[in-house]
């Protein structure tokens, strides 16, 4: 369905900024659709942006403030999002090596396992647009870099 009839709006006041409204509204219904697909295993988008970011680290532990880094939703409460994970046992907390006073934090074998079983399914997410090509994937790639400088 077009941007327009989503929103029920006829007029834009440029193409400029129907592509904004329609970059954000479609945002926010992927967000909501991945937060359906997650809801079944205990997680919501942001903690499994953790976990993903945790598991690239291998067995390397990283700081908080290094998550919030790389987290793609960069409003994300980072510390209140680890302490959920660590209470689900999905992280742990270790010392710093470096610096004794640093807490860093790293992904246990189970939160690996749930890494591994959403991986299983993350085809069935993926597929939300599977309505467009791999060539117009890759367009969408290329235009939404550049719209980001």
């Amino acid at each position: 369905m077009k941007i327009g009839e989503e929103i029920k709006q006829d007029k834009f006041s440029s193409e400029f900024q129907k592509a904004v409204i329609n970059i954000l509204y479609t945002s926010h219904w992927l967000e909501a659709e991945n937060a359906k697909f997650l809801k079944p295993y205990g997680i919501s988008p942001q903690q499994y942006n953790v976990l993903r970011i945790l598991k690239g680290q291998g067995d390397n532990a990283i700081s908080v403030n290094n998550i919030m880094s790389r987290m793609i939703d960069k409003m994300s409460n980072a510390s209140r999002l680890v302490e959920k994970l660590r209470q689900k046992k999905l992280i742990k907390r270790v010392i710093c090596e470096k610096d004794r006073r640093q807490v860093d934090v790293k992904i246990t074998v189970a939160g690996i396992k749930l890494l591994d079983v959403l991986s299983k399914k993350i085809t069935e997410f993926d597929n939300l647009i599977s309505n467009i090509t791999k060539k117009e994937a890759e367009k969408l790639n290329d235009i939404l870099d550049k719209v980001r400088g």
